[in-house]
């Protein structure tokens, strides 16, 4: 079950928290207590709010819509910070309640209230308002999915990887084996002595992780230009572009398209890596006069 959990307005969050030693420890209480909400994979969400006297409420009545400036007087009416959570049930809320450092420098509380699902509103709705609610949620659902590479080089994979990290510094984080997965493939799946090439590996260059394998060594798994298929580079210098470039044409590669001044950018060209991978390595913005 999802429940929105308050975390009550004091007189001290509603006149700002002084910063000094106390305040200083418990934020660093609270960070503690974040961290085990998201290592037990509990916490979704969270922030601490500005007082009300930096908030406004709009009030309604009929057509009308008055907005009215805070600060508002009644603090036990008010909200400091919020959690959003993932929990079995309310018991396991309210135990993690308990574990919560005080986050105020006074008395205070905290309120959980669990969030309503499209079940439980469904009596009250019609199959129309049901469906309505149900393309929403799968379209909110698919805002926080995400899409990523996934490279096969047919047996070059640890190859590619070492060209990546000399030619775009990339950092490379897992690396598995299949002989280290922890279910074997089935027998034939793989082709003799591809017990040490790598079933997958997660590498990230700039903000970007990317996904690769060497495959089950079969003709799918082999490499090869994709038409339509690039991976878009953007650099912040023409050093960098000049460098990243030349390390990919490097040892095989291909110059597509030499790097040059464009109408969109003052430094852009084209180039397949001698893995087949498309690239375009590029400076962002416009191209000057």
């Amino acid at each position: 079950m999802r429940v929105a959990v308050f975390v009550k307005a004091t007189t001290s969050s509603e006149a700002g928290l002084a910063p000094g030693k106390d305040t200083e420890t418990m934020f660093a209480e609270m960070g503690r207590f974040n961290d085990a909400l998201i290592q037990a994979g509990v916490m979704k969400d969270g922030a601490g709010l500005w007082p009300s006297s930096k908030g406004v409420r709009v009030r309604f009545r009929g057509a009308e819509r008055t907005v009215i400036d805070g600060p508002f007087a009644e603090t036990k009416e008010l909200v400091a910070g919020y959690w959003l959570w993932e929990v079995p049930s309310m018991a396991e809320a309210i135990a993690w309640v308990k574990r919560c450092p005080n986050p105020m420098p006074e008395e205070s509380e905290i309120e959980i209230r669990p969030l309503y699902s499209s079940e439980d509103l469904a009596p009250a709705m019609t199959p129309e308002l049901q469906e309505q609610e149900r393309r929403q949620d799968e379209q909110l659902a698919m805002r926080a999915a995400t899409v990523q590479p996934y490279l096969f080089f047919g047996g070059r994979c640890e190859e590619a990887l070492d060209l990546y990290r000399r030619a775009l510094h990339a950092q490379v984080g897992l690396v598995l084996r299949w002989s280290e997965c922890p279910e074997p493939p089935p027998a034939g799946m793989l082709p003799p002595g591809y017990e040490q090439k790598i079933m997958h590996a997660e590498f990230t260059i700039g903000g970007m992780t990317l996904m690769a394998s060497d495959g089950c060594g079969g003709p799918q798994d082999q490499p090869a230009a994709a038409a339509g298929f690039r991976l878009a580079l953007s650099v912040p210098t023409a050093a960098l572009a000049d460098q990243a470039f030349a390390g990919l044409a490097a040892d095989g590669g291909r110059v597509d398209m030499p790097l040059g001044k464009t109408f969109f950018s003052p430094r852009y060209g084209m180039v397949t890596d001698r893995f087949g991978i498309g690239w375009m390595v590029m400076i962002p913005g416009p191209a000057q006069p």
